[in-house]
């Protein structure tokens, strides 16, 4: 059997099944990446203490943003390997898997360098409390050096999703995940390491999910594999990922740079305010998984299906996506709000903590639901090749209301609770610009005629699954 069969026909046929399919195991993905971290905050909770879980907490975001720019500048190699899968411009394709492999593992290496130096200026930012400060820093220090392997396995990633597969990834971080836990505990327990035995235990599961991926893509048999003696980047390929990649990039960063922001505003409330903030972002960035997953499967449908010149199937896509994801995700909140308190003691049982962790997921997974149009519209508008949009739009609304409230609202009142809310606020207002901007998108948008031509002269009789 070829190593293909896994990729999924996303050009005929029914759409809301293989959407699932599609989205799914994308976001069973992203719930063993946040276990990696859960694991971490669940260890130290329960054997070290709440200074060394809050430790962790502080770098929730500026790990995120992190991650956020190498899984936006993989969306990039998604679109275009996606959009010349759909024209069936298969040598393309194969091009653009070697040059986004290249850019991985070049922009992994600069990261690390640039997020070493910026360790210090970072922590003095965030404000983070004395008694807080080394453990902090020793993490993120030692993270940093996992960072080539992590935008590697990014776009390992992003590879196998244009042509439909998610189920590889997903086994790969399965393997990762249960590696994590065990190094967790054998460092902890047995060594007696603290935060840095928890972050080595992650930087080595990440190494060796981003390894199976590797040998995975060497050995497939269609225009995914990736050949070492063949490895070049393409110069016009490059630019095309970089300009879809680079603004959607920026859109994550967006996110976590405000979250940035919201932590130091954390920060100033104390150790249990920062050890309940890690706790329940580790239980509601499980939520945004479901969310991103469909937001995901938007943009590769869309992608192959727009280079195949199928405007209305793109259309069908995306409300398709968003109506499966608010049904998932509303599933998965009733859960989390009922179970919220036993889901905060497993990571640490002090009542405050608890309590606080409460008050977090209420004030964000509750509302999450508007992210579903969020995401949904601007993961369409990436698979038609416009990334720029939504990062305007999400640094003007989400970025500017959230730095906004903290200087503004948190200052006059610097209370737990108004801090939370600048998370529904900053959703809402960013989803309504939008809607008007993907309205606006759809009235000028064209078939791409030429590539729907390409399609059709190379399109072969069984040909449907690349």
């Amino acid at each position: 059997m070829s190593r293909s069969t896994r990729a999924l026909d996303m050009l005929h046929g029914s759409l809301w099944d293989k959407l699932v399919f599609f989205a799914l195991p994308l976001a069973l993905t992203g719930v063993l990446q946040q276990l990696l971290n859960a694991a971490d905050v669940a260890v130290l909770g329960q054997f070290v203490g709440k200074n060394a879980m809050a430790a962790v907490g502080n770098n929730i975001s500026i790990i995120g943003l992190l991650v956020n720019l190498f899984i936006g500048l993989s969306l990039g190699a998604n679109v275009v390997i996606a959009m010349n899968l759909g024209a069936r411009r298969l040598e393309r394709a194969h091009e653009a898997v070697h040059t986004a492999f290249l850019l991985a593992l070049y922009i992994g290496c600069a990261v690390a360098v640039a997020g070493e130096l910026m360790v210090y200026p970072l922590m003095k930012m965030m404000a983070v409390p004395a008694d807080v400060w080394d453990m902090a820093e020793t993490y993120l220090r030692i993270y940093l050096i996992g960072m080539p392997v992590m935008g590697i396995y990014n776009f390992e990633s992003a590879i196998f999703r244009s042509r439909g597969d998610t189920r590889t990834p997903l086994v790969s971080l399965v393997v990762a995940s249960l590696l994590n836990i065990v190094l967790n505990l054998l460092f902890v327990l047995h060594f007696g390491m603290g935060v840095d035995g928890v972050v080595w235990a992650t930087v080595i599961a990440n190494a060796v999910s981003a390894v199976i991926l590797f040998r995975a893509l060497c050995r497939a048999e269609d225009v995914i594999h990736l050949e070492l003696s063949a490895m070049h980047s393409d110069r016009k390929l490059l630019k095309e990922i970089v300009r879809i990649g680079l603004p959607a990039g920026i859109q994550g960063m967006v996110f976590s740079l405000s979250n940035l922001i919201i932590q130091s505003a954390i920060n100033s409330l104390g150790p249990d305010a920062m050890a309940a903030s890690a706790a329940a972002f580790t239980v509601e960035i499980n939520v945004y998984c479901i969310v991103g997953a469909f937001g995901q499967a938007a943009t590769t449908f869309v992608g192959q299906n727009y280079g195949a010149g199928n405007l209305e199937r793109c259309k069908k896509v995306t409300w398709l996506a968003m109506g499966l994801n608010a049904l998932f995700m509303g599933v998965l909140s009733i859960f989390i709000l009922l179970f919220a308190a036993e889901m905060l003691a497993f990571f640490n049982a002090d009542p405050n903590v608890v309590e606080l962790g409460k008050i977090r997921l209420l004030y964000v997974v509750g509302p999450e639901i508007i992210c579903v149009v969020l995401e949904g519209l601007s993961g369409a508008m990436r698979g038609y090749g416009n990334s720029l949009i939504p990062a305007l739009l999400t640094l003007v609304g989400i970025c500017g209301i959230r730095i906004t409230w903290v200087y503004t609202l948190f200052v006059s009142q610097p209370t737990y609770e108004v801090l939370m809310a600048t998370y529904p606020a900053s959703w809402l207002a960013t989803t309504v610009l939008m809607c008007f901007a993907y309205r606006f998108h759809m009235q000028h948008i064209k078939p791409r005629k030429s590539i729907r031509w390409v399609a059709k002269m190379f399109k072969r009789e069984g040909d449907g699954a690349i």
